[in-house]
């Protein structure tokens, strides 16, 4: 039977402890603790909805600040993220009925634009918290969160579905919880792909800071401080020099960010790996190698360990982990009639309402037309996935497969990832005027620098995860080049390269919106597409416009998720999951 991975285990000899790490660590913990302090103390302060609020400056003394406060969004939207796929990926996985209306609503909330979220939950937040900047920020971090969530929540859920049938078994005949199997089965068993799917989506986030700090909806501007509102506003002062200092403070954060939290968290999630045999040579940080050096994380282990048996027995009320071995056949179909009339019911009425307002408004013809701007996207986005596929397939499955590429790998494809490729755009645009080319073309390329990640990231946890001992078998037969690729990792990182596919066929769709549009200094190019159909509906706030948009967009997500990327799912689930 394959185990988890034996480091770090309790029965190695214990690691020298160092004051000098629990000074750093302590010292360290108090700093973090002043500057969230520090920083969110300008996240509620007084606020004006008819005025807007005021255009950041662009000192560029002002820049740690805007750092972070970007930066505290960010976890922000990561937390609310982390929650949102534990619950949403938990329900569809284990709740038969309830996955028939997640997965495709899950499909559906991935199609929506971020603007199409804006658009409504701006005005909301804002008569949630009036007179005060604190509705913006939640706004704000929402949007963040939307461009986050998805990809961790699929991730999670094809690590429950494809989870091994002995820790299946395990947990029912020791007769675990519910909220047992969850934090002692389901998590670790997922914490993997999770933890590369979480980095990865943290990086997709930067991509839509500047629309989530400069926010136009509806002919008002918003404005929130931030690194992200502060490259519009030099944008659009013209001042690329400006620009570019964002730029050096951009890559020093995200390398900051990763030597600090995504390395540690990545060699910490090593421990979790499900295999026979241990890899050579196990991930390492230095930031881990200190914290298990001071005695402070055993302090609270101490302080909190005592909490946890009690917890678990006050969560037993949920259930016992294991499901009904046999449900009579008559109870069952009973029970799927009334769920299917209720979802069918909801939405025909929800059907009924959209196509009445729209008769009404801008009339049919108008979604028509949105159909052919969405046919145009749809062709960049194909371009896109199957150009990102022959590059970064080929490159993921080797910085999977050695451990000691992905320590020096991982920092670069980080910063690469995470680095906001819409700052890129003002240069883009610049070229493009001076040579007369079309952003029709270009928009594909565009698109492509803020999804491409998602398969890098999704290929990279695939491999890594390839059980050394299949390996070392391939190895011991001397396969050739050509039959290894193709009976061992292909198949072994299908799963994952679906995953990452559907997210990055997803984020083009989403990145279409600032992609299709761009602007520097008073010049403005626009393609012929959804996304900048959407966006200048949002930014005239014309609803009807703003609604058949999202819909479109919404229809040829979802419809070629199921004609396409489900089949190949339920294929990866079928055949090749390990």
């Amino acid at each position: 039977m394959r185990t988890l991975r034996s480091y770090p285990s309790r029965g190695a000899p214990a690691r020298p402890r160092s004051r000098p790490a629990d000074i750093a660590v302590f010292a360290g913990a108090a700093v973090l603790i002043w500057l969230i302090v520090r920083v969110s103390a300008g996240m509620n302060v007084p606020f004006d909805e008819n005025a807007g609020t005021a255009t950041v400056s662009t000192d560029a003394a002002e820049l740690p600040y805007y750092a972070g406060r970007s930066l505290l969004r960010m976890f922000a939207a990561l937390g609310l993220s982390i929650v949102f796929t534990f619950a949403f990926a938990t329900a569809a996985a284990r709740l038969r009925r309830a996955r028939v209306v997640l997965l495709p609503l899950l499909d559906i909330l991935q199609s929506v634009p971020i603007l199409g979220f804006l658009s409504v939950t701006v005005t909301a937040f804002i008569a949630l918290f009036p007179g005060s900047s604190l509705g913006l920020e939640c706004a704000s971090i929402f949007a963040i969160f939307t461009s986050q969530a998805w990809n961790m929540t699929f991730a999670f859920y094809h690590s429950l579905i494809s989870q091994p049938r002995e820790l299946d078994e395990a947990a029912r005949n020791l007769r675990l919880s519910r909220w047992q199997r969850f934090w002692r089965v389901d998590v670790p068993g997922g914490m993997v792909p999770l933890v590369w799917n979480a980095m990865m989506s943290f990086g997709g986030g930067w991509f839509f800071l500047v629309a989530s700090e400069a926010i136009s909806v509806g002919n008002h501007t918003y404005t929130l401080p931030g690194i992200g509102s502060y490259v519009a506003t030099a944008t659009d002062h013209g001042d690329t020099g400006k620009v570019l200092i964002a730029i050096g403070v951009m890559i020093a954060m995200v390398i900051g960010v990763n030597v600090l939290f995504w390395r540690p968290l990545t060699a910490w999630a090593e421990r979790f790996r499900y295999e026979e045999s241990e890899a050579a040579e196990a991930p390492r940080s230095l930031t881990l190698d200190l914290l298990r050096r001071s005695e402070i994380p055993q302090l609270l282990g101490r302080i909190l360990g005592p909490l946890v048996t009690p917890i678990d027995r006050a969560m037993r009320v949920f259930g016992l982990a294991e499901h009904p071995l046999h449900v009579p056949a008559g109870r069952r179909r009973a029970g799927d009639i009334v769920a299917g009339v209720a979802i069918l019911g909801v939405i025909g009425w929800g059907c009924y309402r959209i196509i009445t307002y729209i008769h009404a408004t801008v009339g049919f013809g108008e979604v028509a037309h949105a159909f052919w701007l969405g046919a145009v996207t749809l062709l960049r986005v194909i371009v896109l996935v199957i150009a990102a596929t022959l590059i970064w397939v080929p490159i993921g499955v080797w910085i999977g497969l050695n451990p000691r590429v992905s320590r020096f790998a991982q920092p670069i494809v980080q910063v690469l990832a995470s680095f906001p490729a819409n700052f890129l755009f003002p240069l883009v645009t610049a070229v493009l005027v001076a040579t007369g080319a079309s952003l029709n073309w270009a928009g594909a390329l565009l698109m492509a620098l803020g999804a491409q990640w998602y398969i890098l990231f999704n290929v990279i946890a695939g491999a890594s995860t390839v059980p050394n001992d299949l390996r070392e078998a391939a190895a011991t037969l001397r396969l050739p080049r050509i039959l290894w690729w193709r009976k061992l990792i292909l198949p072994a990182v299908f799963p994952s390269y679906v995953t990452g596919a559907i997210t990055a066929a997803g984020g083009a769709w989403n990145a279409s919106i600032v992609a299709e549009v761009v602007a520097y200094h008073g010049t403005t190019l626009t393609a012929v597409g959804l996304g900048a159909y959407i966006k200048d509906a949002t930014a005239t706030g014309d609803w009807p416009r703003i609604l058949v948009g999202v819909v479109v967009m919404s229809v040829y997500v979802v419809g070629i998720n199921r004609l396409f990327w489900r089949r190949l799912y339920a294929l990866a689930e079928r055949r090749y999951s390990l």
